[in-house]
């Protein structure tokens, strides 16, 4: 028989969700985690992990039905054979786009924590500050000290790689030893640390792959095979079933519900508190009621938003956590698709080997400092250096004896980095419920209507220009600079909707992630973002997530929840 009863419910079982679940059980809590999607379970769920490009009936690539059925997903790398039916059906789940957003989601359990770049940075103290300084939306109600020794927790235990840097654009953190620049990376960055006098940094790539096992979480290393998007058997990078998920479960206090699709939170306006939610069986379209005392809402950026607006509506028109006005507003992504690429003379002797999962990162250095540019803000670079391999084509070799000697041949390195900029906080680019257009279940849509404003367009001038600037100041070949349509959404990095702050009158969430008008709901995915930082932002969410729980149990063991 199931129960109706918990001391928290955890909507959502992605990065935030599943580390939410893992520190509420294991302080003792009787946890519900609800996920609207099928489960995956650790290892024998991830089906193809171990194929090869020629397991495939189309060797990977995508069809032309898969395009006619995923016309969102086909705009990106998103659809194809291995990963197909691990991003969400925009058939049954279909949203309205008043300004193109390219939302790429994952409902099944681990959500997209088994989809993820594994990119994992810290936000700098002036992150923190700068919406005060500049006057910008509203300040964080936070500082880099009071999240700091929550990034170590999340760091250590998710096991994150890289080396400690000493850079005040980025801080340091717990690392494990970090994948290694190869070859060619190793002389670009020395190049660069020359050129500009070691103000600007080519460093290794922070990632939540392992270098060095976690036996006591059942966790091999990285095994260098880069198919981290098929989920890994090994456990060699963070996701909720290899890392969080089994810690939770360990317990005996976590009950997981698949194919829960969480309508709304319940409202007592009497108490001015949650008291649980309602949720839509996906494959039965039964209706159920769930209590608790204290609910994590870890649905994703969007979703969560969607979540909120959909609740308590008969107390605030615009929904629960809407009486300040900034629910589903200030939606941020980050705006990337501009870098650039060349080529490297020198190293034809040298090869690189395995296939890492990550590459190299070159850290803002724009407004920063003594810097001061036409748009507010910065941006940093991701990229890799590589050898050609047996699929170079050389036409004048196509034939014969010449052709079998060249594929076996490596050929030249190249070298490429895109830019991830920041985007600012916008009241304007906003999402909101359409009761027009409604999904599988019958229930609203999300509408968006969000775009990149001035700043962002100022900004990508010098995301190019420099890309180009600084592969030519390492002495680089054939430097060629590169720009492609760029849209809200296309970074997969989602914040906003509900930001956190020091004012309910501003804000939606307070200092502990807490919604204003409902103590007892805490919300620590990207909705409560404040400002986006131009980082990958998953390790925010953590460690916040991480400190909230903490916060939560403390007040319920007081009696203020």
């Amino acid at each position: 028989m199931e129960s109706n009863y918990y001391d928290a419910i955890v909507v959502g079982s992605g990065i935030s969700g599943g580390w939410a679940a893992k520190e509420l059980t294991e302080k003792g809590l009787k946890v519900l985690m609800l996920e609207r999607g099928r489960n995956i379970d650790h290892i024998t769920g991830y089906e193809n992990a171990h194929k090869e490009a020629w397991d495939y009936p189309h060797r990977g690539e995508r069809t032309q039905e898969m395009v006619k059925n995923h016309p969102v997903l086909s705009r990106d790398f998103p659809l194809n054979e291995p990963t197909f039916g691990m991003w969400a059906n925009e058939q049954e789940s279909p949203y309205v786009e008043k300004k193109r957003f390219d939302w790429y989601r994952g409902y099944h359990v681990g959500g997209r924590s088994l989809l993820w770049g594994r990119q994992s940075y810290r936000l700098n103290p002036e992150d923190f500050m700068a919406n005060a300084k500049e006057g910008i939306a509203v300040d964080w109600p936070i500082r880099y000290e009071d999240i700091s020794p929550w990034y170590d927790y999340v760091e250590r235990y998710a096991g994150i790689s890289g080396n400690r840097d000493g850079l005040d654009v980025l801080p340091d953190g717990q690392y494990q030893p970090a994948i290694l620049l190869n070859c060619v990376e190793k002389e670009v960055a020395a190049r660069i640390k020359k050129a500009y006098k070691s103000s600007r940094h080519l460093i290794s790539g922070r990632t939540a792959n392992m270098t060095q096992p976690k036996p006591e979480q059942n966790r091999l290393n990285c095994q260098y095979r880069n198919k981290c998007w098929l989920g890994c058997p090994f456990g060699g990078y963070f996701s909720t079933q290899s890392c969080t998920l089994p810690a939770a479960v360990k317990t005996g206090n976590l009950t997981l519900r698949p194919f829960s699709i969480v309508k709304e939170i319940l409202y007592d306006k009497d108490k001015k508190r949650a008291t649980g939610v309602s949720v839509i069986d996906a494959e039965t379209h039964e209706v159920y009621e769930f209590k608790s005392k204290i609910i994590f809402v870890n649905a994703s950026t969007l979703n969560s938003a969607w979540l909120l607006m959909n609740s308590a509506t008969d107390v605030w028109e615009g929904g629960l956590g809407s009486s300040s006005g900034e629910l589903g507003h200030n939606v941020m992504d980050h705006h990337f698709k501009v870098g650039a690429q060349a080529e490297v003379e020198g190293f034809d002797d040298l090869y690189h080997y395995g296939r890492r999962p990550s590459g190299f990162y070159i850290p803002r250095f724009r407004n920063w400092g003594s810097d001061k540019r036409n748009y507010l803000r910065g941006f940093g670079y991701q990229g890799s250096a590589s050898r050609q391999g047996w699929g170079q084509d050389v036409a004048e070799m196509g034939i014969g004896k010449n052709l079998k000697d060249t594929i076996t041949e490596p050929g030249s390195w190249t070298i490429g980095m895109t830019a991830f900029g920041e985007m600012l906080p916008d009241h304007s680019n906003h999402v909101y419920l359409n009761h027009k257009k409604r999904d599988k279940w019958g229930l609203p849509v999300l509408e968006m209507n969000v775009e990149i404003k001035q700043n962002e367009i100022n900004m990508r001038k010098d995301m190019l220009q420099d890309a180009v600037e600084i592969f030519e100041s390492a002495g680089l070949k054939n430097v060629r600079g590169y720009e492609s349509d760029y849209h809200p959404g296309m970074g997969i990095h989602e914040m906003g909707t509900a930001r956190m702050g020091r004012d309910p009158k501003t804000s939606v969430l307070n200092s502990h992630n807490q919604v204003w008008d409902a103590l007892n709901v805490f919300l620590t995915d990207g909705a409560c973002m404040t400002s986006g930082s131009c980082v990958n932002p998953s390790l925010t969410y953590m460690a916040l997530t991480a400190r909230a729980a903490h916060f939560a149990v403390d007040e319920l063991k007081k009696g203020n929840l």
